[in-house]
Parts: structure tokens; C-alpha cells; sequence
């Protein structure tokens, strides 16, 4: 069955200064005949005019030709960079609609072809959905070597090792009674246990949720405590509601920002007592709770000791003489004058930033710390004393971990789920 030509706006939505239009598929050079005339040289850009089956003129453009299979999706590919105005993006893609076997791609469905042609494999793509969704500078380090394939590469490596591992326990097994091969030594049990120790080394990188929502802040404590002032104070904006009255926050409030290039998520909850005023309150208490689980740092703002274990301890309301100071806490400031929040937000940073790895290692989403954490167990279990077969079975399951990581091996489903993170142009 022979593949439709896709094609669809690559950039920004228009207007824009310019727009890309981008086709892919086995009659790509069909199109750029029909509407310019005629195929340039391989990935030399010529200005055309592109014309309808009238040949009334539809822009001046850029046009470019990829053929396969050096080209981003491994098809035929064709862009075609015009004027960014809406009426001239209609124009040409209402036009590329009637060329026969050609029809707009679905969200993801260029990068889904890359994938099935062998220019990316999955680790790749799922760096490249994050590069997409990237909001901060640390985001984009992390996606961007993972997409460029550095995840790929350190795979490929271990897998290279598996199956030279393989090799000398096929060797053992096939030839062992005929005394021209050792048995599995020492070398052997060296080079497993140097193998899992990398893949341990691998796991210890920071979650990629993490680095995606961001780190997690939550601050906690009674109704009063000066929670949601705080709040507005650390966000430079009002987006909590402030009052004297107990109980005034009712439900969660989060906010993403982004602190010297890294993601922080801040939370703002309900106050924490044993009954609230009412059954609205009661269930934010409730939701606040919660979200003392899903944090990754809680700013407790109560009364000292109080606070959940590993909390920070802070004294928040400096300003008021009638406080109840706190003997050690880990920060004290004033919300309302602005004292101490910039030493506050200088060690938000700073822990985020530890427990997101820095800047350069890359994060590992919760598929890929799975697969290698089931690839470690594997190896883990080769025993170079006991049965070859055994050892050898483990290190297939090894090999399968290792191949679903990289997507040899993969599930429909997951790929669908995956691909419709991208735009209709990616």
C-alpha cells in the first residue's frame, strides 16, 4: 500500500513574516511541479513562483527539495517557505488538497514517520516532544541532548556490551564440551558488574516529571500563617486572595515560574487545622494535605516543629511584633516589606537545581527509568557459576529491555499517546 502525501504549516501560526509549509510522502515532488514548475537541486533553496492549476499566481516562495532517504521523515520531502499572511498559507494548502493521494498530516505524524523510516528512534522522539514543550533553559538542555540522540548513544553502548556478553556464554554453551572454550571467568563477572554499576550510575539522574512540571514548593501551615502573602510576594503578582479572616484560602492554587532558568511550581493551600469553618473549607484542607505528598520542598510557615519531616522551617511574618519568632528556622523574612525573600528564592533555586541534576545531565522520564532499571535487574541476576542458560536468558531479557527502550520493541498504544504531543506540523 503506498504511503499519502502529507503536508501541513510547520511554523507559528499566521500571520507571521513567514510561513513553512512542509510535505512528505512518495509523491512530495509532484507538488512542487504542479505548483513551481519544476524540482530544484537536493536541499539548494530556489525562489519560485508557485501558481494553482489555473495558474493564477498564489505567492513568491522559497522552495526546497529533501529526497529520500536523507531527509527528515526517510520519505521524499518537499518546504515551501512563503509570505506568512493567512490568506496566502490557505491558498497553497487548499491547492496541495487537490493534488491526488495528498492530504493534511495528522498532529505528530512527521516525527511518527521519522520514527517508522529509522531517522529517530523513541528516545529521541520523546527528547524532541519535550524540546517542543520546553519553557525553560533548563528544559531545553535536558530535551535537546536527548533529542540530538546523546540518551540514544549511551544505550547503544550498553547494549553493544550485552551482546558481547552474549557472545562469550554462546561460545560457552555451544562448544564448552568439546574443551576449546573456558568457561565464564572472572573477566566475565568484572565486566557485568561494571555494566550494572553504569546503569545504576544512569538512574541516579533526576526525574524528567520533575523537570517537565517543574520542582514543587509548597507552602504550609495554620490559617493565618501568611501563606498566601507570601505567595503573592515570591510571584511579584496578586494571585492569591488575602484577608485577616481565618480559612480566606479554600482551595489549591499553582503557579509555574521560572527562577534563574529553572522550572519551579508554587503552591498555595488551604490553612492546616484539625476542623474547618465549613464543609468548603474541610475539603481544602483536605486537598491541601495532598499536596503536602506531591511536594518536593514544603515551606512550613506554622509553629515550629510542627511541620511535615524535611520541611523548611520558616519564620514569615518578621514585621509583626506580635509574632511567635521560631528559636532556628531556615529563613526568616517579611512578606509585606520584602526582607529575606530574595535569600529565599537564592535557596529555592539552588536545592531545585540540585535535585534537577544541573544543567547538563539528562533527566529520565518514568518509561525509561523502568526499562533500565529492568535491564540492571537482569544483568544483576547473571551469576557466571550458575547454569549458562540461565545467565544467557537473563541477558536476552537484558537485550528486550534495552530494545523497548529505543523502540524496537514497542506498543501501539504508548506510540499513539506519545506522537499526539506534537503539533500537526512536527
Amino acid at each position: 500500500m503506498v504511503a499519502d502525501t502529507i503536508f501541513a504549516l510547520s511554523s507559528g501560526a499566521p500571520p507571521a513574516a513567514i510561513a513553512v509549509v512542509r510535505i512528505s510522502g512518495p509523491r512530495a515532488g509532484v507538488a512542487l511541479e504542479r505548483l513551481a514548475g519544476g524540482i530544484p537541486l537536493p536541499r539548494a533553496a530556489k525562489l519560485s513562483r508557485l501558481r494553482d492549476s489555473a495558474g493564477a499566481l498564489l505567492d513568491e516562495a522559497l522552495i526546497l527539495w529533501f529526497p529520500g532517504p536523507r531527509s527528515e521523515t526517510g520519505e521524499d520531502c518537499a518546504e515551501l517557505q512563503l509570505h506568512g499572511g493567512r490568506a496566502v498559507v490557505e491558498a497553497v494548502c487548499n491547492e496541495l488538497a487537490t493534488i491526488e493521494g495528498f492530504r493534511p498530516a495528522r498532529a505528530g505524524e512527521f516525527t511518527r514517520r521519522a520514527f517508522a523510516n529509522g531517522q529517530i528512534d523513541l528516545l529521541q522522539v520523546e527528547g524532541l516532544a519535550d524540546l517542543v514543550m520546553a519553557e525553560t533553559e533548563m528544559q531545553r538542555r535536558a530535551a535537546i541532548g536527548v533529542a540530538g540522540g546523546s540518551l540514544s548513544r549511551e544505550v547503544e553502548g550498553w547494549l553493544a556490551r550485552v551482546l558481547a556478553l552474549s557472545a562469550q556464554v554462546e561460545a560457552v554453551l555451544d562448544f564448552d564440551e568439546e574443551g576449546d572454550v573456558d568457561g565464564l571467568g572472572d573477566h566475565f563477572e568484572r565486566d557485568i558488574s561494571g555494566l550494572v554499576a553504569d546503569l545504576r550510575n544512569a538512574l541516579a539522574a533526576p526525574r524528567a516529571e520533575m523537570l517537565r512540571d517543574g520542582y514543587r514548593v509548597a507552602l504550609a501551615g495554620p490559617p493565618n500563617a501568611g501563606k498566601s502573602t507570601l505567595f503573592n510576594r515570591l510571584l511579584e503578582e496578586e494571585a492569591a486572595i488575602v484577608s485577616p479572616a481565618a480559612g480566606t484560602t479554600r482551595d489549591v492554587l499553582v503557579r509555574n515560574i521560572a527562577v534563574g532558568g529553572v522550572p519551579i511550581t508554587l503552591v498555595d493551600m488551604a490553612g492546616l487545622r484539625d476542623e474547618g469553618g465549613d464543609v468548603i473549607e474541610e475539603v481544602g484542607i483536605g486537598r491541601a494535605r495532598a499536596e503536602l505528598g506531591r511536594a518536593d520542598l514544603i515551606l512550613w510557615l506554622g509553629p515550629e516543629g510542627e511541620g511535615p519531616p524535611g520541611a523548611w522551617e520558616v519564620e514569615a511574618q518578621i514585621d509583626r511584633p506580635d509574632r511567635a519568632p521560631k528559636s532556628v528556622p531556615d529563613h526568616r523574612l517579611s512578606a509585606v516589606t520584602g526582607e529575606g525573600v530574595v535569600t529565599l528564592w537564592q535557596a529555592i533555586e539552588a536545592e531545585a537545581r540540585s535535585a534537577l541534576g544541573g544543567m547538563n545531565r539528562p533527566a529520565l522520564a518514568r518509561r525509561q527509568r523502568s526499562l533500565i532499571e529492568e535491564a540492571a535487574e537482569a544483568l544483576a541476576a547473571c551469576e557466571p557459576n550458575d547454569d549458562p542458560l540461565l545467565v544467557a536468558e537473563n541477558l536476552r531479557l537484558a537485550r528486550a529491555a534495552f530494545d523497548r527502550l529505543t523502540g524496537k520493541a514497542s506498543t501501539e498504544d504508548m506510540l499513539n499517546s506519545l506522537f499526539g504531543r506534537f503539533c500537526v506540523g512536527k
